[in-house]
């Protein structure tokens, strides 16, 4: 193998990151800049001997490198992007390479949907690895089983990737999924995201559908069937599909599905193709019930022994922020989440208030996607509060760049969840909301912070001052 120099332009998004390391692992050189540097990608480059060079700056791709990796969130204007343009260096996006260097040439399994792709590509990984299939994958976070967001596999094997819908790069506007080339495809849910790049659900849905024209007819999709506009697209490939969900419609039908009493677990019984199986999973909502019923559904049909897919699921360990718990102490728990969308916000304090009923729930929000700053969703947003106690909102992220009559109006949602005898507010400053979470809490209290970025820390800073105070 001939070694080649790979720059990663914003080496800090998960992907980036996770690719970075992949490839730093096959004996390539990897070099890797970025201006927004946190945890948890910043401390996997670091362990595994990533330097990051922040700022951007032409000189940090000077020696050129055999190729530089412009990440999505680079736009023109960036120096880099700039200098890879003027110097016509050999510029290429990250779902291509990981199309050209992991994907082609083996079984490629695609979790895609608005909703739970990185919970169910871990899931999924987890349960092919452990039943000793060869399997390598590309996970939005950082599996604790595995403890590290990307893994190599030998050629034949299974590649396990989330599919997601944002646009590839500054230089291609099609939805990442594109590049992946799925064998096997989950359709988890789709509905209205990324409002800075698709203008309403029509043309999502048309994104999905033209990538089902890439699904083989040997292939398979398996999609949400209470989910009506995943259930119609997976209607419009040229594959066969399996559907699952509690309704009796569906192939596969969920039942019976209970937190288990006294731990982090749910349990749920099974029906498909007549056969029942109850099934335990070591993580919480109903949402994940699902998550992990499309891990049970590819498991079946690649044929691998379901006593070995349930221990699987026992000794999955979750994501890092996916409902991770950060605090130690017995009294009072910090849970971080990645939650942003209306419906997974809701669906994140639904499950914590299924596990513990008699607890207050106190929700922290920053609105911080391109999407979750807009008031695309001003209409249903607090009500995904429905389940929390208190709720604090963080001022928007990058404010000054959103056209004041697309904002988010936050104070409009406060008004809204105080008529309902919700204690809500809007506190500016980070400070100012771990100061006023560690007054409010008490024994058995629950903090649910939720951010798709690094929220400046306040969820460690918290946690960590909660383990001194008990």
């Amino acid at each position: 193998m001939s070694v080649k120099h790979f720059h990663f332009s914003g080496i800090c998004g998960t992907a980036m990151a996770s690719v970075a390391v992949l490839l730093k692992k096959r004996g390539h050189k990897i070099t890797g800049s970025d201006q927004n540097v946190y945890p948890p990608m910043s401390v996997f480059l670091k362990e595994n001997d990533i330097e990051i060079q922040s700022p951007y700056h032409q000189d940090n791709l000077k020696p050129h490198p055999d190729f530089v990796v412009l990440g999505n969130v680079l736009s023109r204007g960036n120096p880099e992007v700039e200098y890879a343009l003027e110097a016509h260096l050999h510029y290429i996006s990250i779902a291509e390479l990981l199309k050209n260097e992991f994907i082609r040439g083996n079984r490629s399994i695609v979790i895609s949907g608005t909703h739970g792709k990185t919970s169910t590509t871990s899931l999924t990984a987890q349960v092919f690895d452990y039943c000793k299939r060869p399997t390598g994958f590309m996970i939005g976070g950082i599996p604790e089983n595995f403890g590290t967001s990307s893994r190599d596999v030998e050629k034949g094997g299974y590649f396990i990737i989330e599919g997601d819908e944002y646009d590839t790069s500054l230089f291609d506007k099609r939805s990442k999924f594109f590049h992946y080339l799925p064998d096997l495809l989950v359709i988890n849910n789709i509905e209205f995201d990324h409002a800075d790049i698709f203008e309403d659900i029509e043309d999502i849905k048309k994104s999905f559908s033209l990538m089902l024209r890439q699904v083989p007819q040997n292939g398979l999709i398996v999609v949400n069937g209470d989910d009506s506009v995943a259930l119609e697209v997976a209607k419009s490939g040229y594959s066969p599909y399996i559907s699952f969900g509690l309704s009796e419609k569906c192939d596969a039908v969920i039942s019976n599905v209970k937190a288990i009493s006294g731990k982090l677990g749910m349990s749920f019984d099974l029906v498909y193709k007549k056969n029942k199986r109850s099934w335990e999973i070591p993580i919480l909502g109903e949402f994940n019930v699902r998550n992990a019923t499309v891990a049970i559904l590819l498991a079946i049909h690649e044929g691998l022994p379901l006593d070995a897919v349930q221990e699987a699921l026992l000794n999955y360990k979750n994501v890092k922020r996916r409902l991770q718990q950060l605090t130690t102490n017995p009294h009072v728990r910090v849970f971080d989440d990645f939650a942003h969308h209306p419906t997974a916000i809701q669906e994140t304090i639904n499950a914590l208030r299924a596990a513990w009923p008699e607890s207050r729930i106190h929700a922290v929000f920053e609105a911080r996607s391109n999407t979750a700053v807009r008031n695309i969703h001003q209409k249903t947003l607090s009500s995904a509060f429905n389940h929390a106690d208190t709720i604090t909102i963080s001022k928007l992220h990058r404010l000054e760049t959103i056209n004041p009559k697309e904002r988010l109006d936050v104070k409009k949602i406060i008004s809204e969840l105080t008529d309902r005898g919700k204690i809500a507010q809007q506190l500016e400053s980070l400070d100012d909301i771990i100061e006023y979470c560690i007054a409010q809490a008490q024994a058995n209290d629950i903090f649910i912070v939720m951010s798709n970025g690094g929220f400046g820390g306040v969820q460690y800073r918290l946690a960590e001052a909660l383990d001194n105070r008990w």
